[in-house]
């Protein structure tokens, strides 16, 4: 259930072949970069069954519908098997509702099959325009909505989980990510309902320990 992720933008190569190492060896779910590390990480999980997943215009989602798809094509051409796209909040907020449905399905479309998760970065919203996100993400196709960026105020929350559990329904999956950092962390976001864990945290969860990154 966990994508192990490392979007610092000063990480290094070195910090690449260990996250690498530690998702083969603890079987986890995918490895979530920038897209510009995926040719490095698609070959260092390469015979195993660790997914290379990128994000797109990450982590602010402002970007235009045609840069996002853009990003996306390329993102699978270099071995994204999972995009994760950042909702545009401030056509959100402005309530231009068609065209947050039409920058989503855009991804959806660019992605060709591979799922998409929209990082909803549930912080900077209100109730109303969380559960607004979430049906306008299934609308338009996507796989996953998801909690956060992990670069923003806060994380993941059991409340926030829950209501995008609740507004998605069974069908979609809901991703944890932001501030998931310990064992009872994670039991507490799949209880609430969330099927998928973005963390950096993700070997001190296996071992039952906590780690200090927020996300």
């Amino acid at each position: 259930m966990i994508d192990h992720t490392l979007l610092r933008k000063d990480a290094t190569e070195p910090e690449f072949q260990k996250l690498c190492q530690e998702a083969v060896q603890n079987g986890f779910k995918t490895v979530c970069v920038e897209a510009h590390w995926l040719p490095f990480v698609t070959q260092k999980l390469k015979g195993s069954s660790v997914l290379p997943i990128a994000v797109v215009c990450f982590p602010e989602g402002t970007a235009p519908t045609p840069e996002k798809i853009e990003k996306t094509k390329a993102a699978v051409e270099a071995g994204a098997k999972e995009i994760d796209m950042v909702l545009n909040r401030d056509l959100l907020k402005s309530r231009k509702y068609a065209e947050v449905l039409e920058d989503i399905r855009g991804v959806v479309e660019a992605a060709g099959g591979a799922p998409v998760k929209v990082i909803l970065e549930t912080s900077e919203l209100n109730h109303e325009e969380k559960a607004i996100a979430c049906a306008l993400s299934k609308i338009a196709g996507a796989a996953f909505v998801k909690t956060s960026t992990g670069f923003s105020k806060s994380g993941a929350t059991v409340e926030d989980v829950r209501l995008m559990r609740q507004v998605v329904g069974p069908e979609m999956g809901v991703k944890a990510s932001g501030g998931v950092r310990s064992y009872e962390d994670a039991v507490k976001m799949v209880e609430a309902g969330a099927s998928r864990l973005g963390t950096s945290a993700s070997v001190a969860i296996v071992n039952g320990s906590k780690g200090q990154a927020n996300y």
